[in-house]
């Protein structure tokens, strides 16, 4: 975490951007025409043995002329030496490379994971064009360094696309991923300490992979309206926003719905947007609808239906609103999930043994890989109808923003409040407040500080007994204690008295005793618990014990229901089989 503060703050607008920017690239239109003719001249067999070189036999010249200068732009002002490192274990060696007169040199470049061959090429002052990492998914992209031939000169460089890059100094130390900080440079030939290192994302790999890319669904979309969902954008009491999906050629879709004492009917359109990956072969594109339903009685059970038209409607379910003044509620939250059948068990086990549960809550890695939609379609079609009776909330995990991309599957998929700090995508951090409750849903992926003054703000206009924040990276753990959100964060929570932290990432169980300043509170009664649990699998068994902690053990597949009365709180851990592994509570 050396590198967090420099990388995430560049990067909350610099790798943002270029994220954006790589999506709609000339790279990305080239791609997308191939793709397309793959799909309408080859069958699953063959698209899922597709080499290397079948695909130089099938792509047009023009195409590859794309393919060999589109990927990486910029000009230089004076004459450069342009090397470029590529990972020597990556089996094909970029088709472009030595055709357009770079020459590999016997000079390496290492770091902790691999080492890198150095090719390189001189060029006038002018643009510099550069093309892909490969038709393979090997994520140790290539970086390149820039130095000018005359060593008098001094080299200006002036990005073009991705219109926002990074540009460190070569030398031992210098990081080269921006999704992966931590990773540096541990040699470097004198030759290249000085030159101008411009770093990259490896989720970069992914622009023009083809080979072993091509996936499927398990739950592909139909004319029939499925994946219904509740969230809430607004106040719990008064509004619930509801999403679902359909085909594309379902043009237009709206919610009907009723108090469920009467049939007095109203409808609400959604709002549709198409949804894209082009490598899921069997459903590239969904239209996907979100409904704001607003005006709401608090404390009332509606009906509601999703439908159209041109198409069926699903049957009723219900939700609730929030109470108008507290009463006794309960929640359910998880840890990491990761789009398992097995977690789909287990919330559905929590529906049936708390029916008066008000929301659930997920602290991060919903999914595996949160650019494949084949994974939401797990996620969504495991969980089934419980997410549609009751209000489902969220925060990204590493997983679900991965590979230095962005976690825009995720937003397009969730309506949440959009009241986070300025500046940051929306409702990635955000807070909402439930009766006597409020839940600060903090994104941890993102940079932490600007995160801070928001949370402050927040907690000073608090007027609720019970203070809950989520976010994926739990501070105190056994594994890789984060120190940035311990000296961020955790004053806060200190200052305002936040009740309990509830996250993930670690695949074990912790809850830890009241903790004052990282230290145990001599009161019981003052303090705040940090809690990490799990959804999914377990790994981390060895992880040892901390004095922090009141209760750890290894674990899996485990949910905490969490009761409200008040001023009264009791927590209990649950595991696959219905077992109680943890209880406790709270009266303030």
């Amino acid at each position: 975490m050396k590198y967090f503060h420099l990388i995430t703050l560049l990067l909350l607008f610099a790798c943002k951007n270029e994220s954006q920017d790589i999506s709609t690239g000339p790279l990305s239109g080239t791609m997308d025409d191939l793709v397309t003719r793959f799909y309408e001249s080859f069958e699953k067999p063959t698209l899922d043995t597709i080499s290397d070189a079948f695909i130089h036999e099938y792509i047009s010249p023009s195409e590859k002329e794309v393919l060999s200068t589109r990927y990486w732009n910029f000009e230089v002002d004076v004459p450069v030496t342009v090397s470029i490192m590529r990972d020597k274990d990556q089996q094909t060696i970029p088709f472009w490379l030595a055709p357009s007169g770079f020459e590999k040199t016997a000079l390496t470049v290492k770091n902790s994971h691999s080492t890198y061959e150095v090719w390189q090429k001189k060029f006038n002052q002018g643009s510099v064009d550069l093309g892909i990492n490969g038709f393979d998914k090997h994520r140790p992209v290539y970086f390149v360094g820039v130095a000018p031939q005359n060593e008098r000169d001094e080299v200006t460089i002036t990005p073009i696309f991705p219109e926002n890059q990074h540009i460190e100094t070569f030398d031992v130390g210098a990081f080269t991923y921006h999704d992966w900080d931590g990773l540096t440079l541990t040699e470097v030939p004198d030759q290249l300490k000085g030159h101008q290192l411009l770093t990259t994302i490896r989720g970069r790999a992914r622009e023009a992979h083809l080979i072993g890319a091509f996936r499927n669904s398990d739950f592909p979309s139909s004319t029939s309206p499925d994946q219904v969902m509740l969230t809430w954008s607004g106040e719990p009491s008064t509004t619930v926003d509801i999403q679902w999906r359909t085909a594309p050629e379902i043009q237009s879709s709206q919610v009907r719905y009723w108090k469920a004492e009467n049939s007095d009917t109203l409808t609400q359109s959604g709002n549709a947007k198409i949804m894209e990956d082009r490598l899921l072969e069997n459903d590239r594109y969904i239209q996907r609808y979100t409904a704001n339903l607003s005006g709401l009685t608090p404390g009332t059970t509606y009906q509601y239906q999703v439908g159209s038209d041109q198409g069926v409607w699903t049957d009723a379910e219900t939700f609730k609103t929030a109470a108008q003044s507290p009463s006794p509620f309960s929640f359910v939250w998880f840890g990491d999930v990761h789009n398992t059948d097995t977690w789909g068990d287990l919330i559905h086990q929590a529906d049936e043994k708390h029916p008066d549960n008000s929301f659930y809550i997920i602290a991060g890695d919903l999914v595996n890989t949160g650019l494949h939609r084949d994974d939401w379609d797990q996620l969504f079609g495991y969980a089934g109808k419980t997410i549609s009776r009751r209000p489902l909330m969220a925060v990204p995990g590493n997983h679900d923003s991965q590979d230095g991309l962005g976690a825009w599957m995720y937003e397009d998929m969730f309506s949440f409040p959009d009241n986070g700090p300025d500046g940051f995508n929306p409702e990635r951090t955000y807070s909402f407040t439930y009766q006597n409750a409020l839940y600060l849903m903090l994104d941890a992926t993102l940079p932490n500080a600007p995160q801070t003054a928001w949370m402050e703000k927040v907690l000073q206009e608090n007027t609720s007994d019970w203070v809950f924040v989520v976010t994926h990276f739990p501070p105190y753990n056994a594994v890789e204690p984060y120190e940035t959100l311990i000296e961020e964060w955790v004053p806060v929570f200190d200052k305002y008295s936040v009740d309990m932290v509830m996250g993930g990432h670690f695949h074990y169980y912790m809850r830890s005793k009241p903790l004052v300043d990282s230290k145990i509170s001599s009161d019981p009664s003052v303090g705040t618990r940090y809690v990490i649990s799990i959804g999914t699998k377990g790994k981390n068994k060895e992880a040892p014990k901390g004095e922090y902690a009141d209760v750890q053990f290894e674990a899996e597949f485990l949910y905490q229901h969490m009761e409200i009365d008040g001023k009264k709180l009791r927590y209990t851990s649950y595991n696959l089989d219905g077992e109680v592994v943890d209880q406790f509570s709270i009266e303030k």
